[in-house]
């Protein structure tokens, strides 16, 4: 017991750090938009313990809580919160980076081990990721290594989907027609998940 205190002590000091760092970068935010964020890197804490924290904040005069009516939030002001979004806009930087890799940069080597890279994550984890962002959009609904392996294999399925229907159209598989419609698509699912989110949150 004596020595679970100071555990307790410090756990309680690193979390108050990680509240007002989000707040400070942040702006407001809901309690749901704190715990969604912070639960990525402590996913032992409860919401009680969320809530009894910011109650111990605001006592202490560093932060200012407020019990407001559920209205619509800016669809901007939640585009700007980067930390959320993180992955999201990953995705789109994914696809530009595959589209330079196949398109601009050299194939020879060491410049094509950054094809290898760009382009193996745009086929095998970003649709898969922002599909998985789209059915569950809340960080509690999974864990890190949950997410990472449903966003591979719906990667997988969307693959074989796109590769299938192309197969019926005049372009056929090859290069450019996959990479011009997982882009399309990528950017379709990124704008869908966003406006998930922002009716999920209200």
């Amino acid at each position: 017991m004596a020595d679970g205190k100071p555990r307790s002590v410090d756990l309680d000091v690193a979390r108050s750090r990680e509240v007002l760092d989000y707040v400070a970068r942040n702006g407001e935010a809901s309690v749901r938009e704190l715990y969604d964020a912070l639960h990525g890197t402590d996913n032992s804490m409860t919401e009680a313990e969320l809530a009894s924290l910011l109650w111990q904040l605001s006592h202490e005069g560093k932060i200012s809580l407020e019990d407001v009516k559920r209205t619509s939030r800016s669809f901007t002001k939640l585009l700007a919160r980067w930390e959320i979004n993180l992955g999201l806009y990953s995705s789109l930087g994914v696809a530009l980076g595959a589209i330079i890799s196949i398109y601009v940069v050299s194939s020879d080597l060491p410049w094509v081990v950054f094809r290898w890279f760009f382009v193996s994550i745009f086929l095998l984890f970003t649709p898969g990721y922002v599909s998985s962002k789209i059915l569950f959009p809340r960080a509690t609904d999974f864990d890190s290594i949950e997410r990472f392996m449903l966003s591979v294999g719906l990667s997988v399925v969307i693959l074989m989907i796109v590769g299938l229907l192309l197969n019926f159209t005049s372009w056929g598989i090859s290069l450019t027609p996959i990479v011009v419609s997982l882009s399309i698509l990528d950017a379709a699912l990124v704008t869908i998940a966003f406006v998930v989110e922002y009716i999920s949150k209200g």
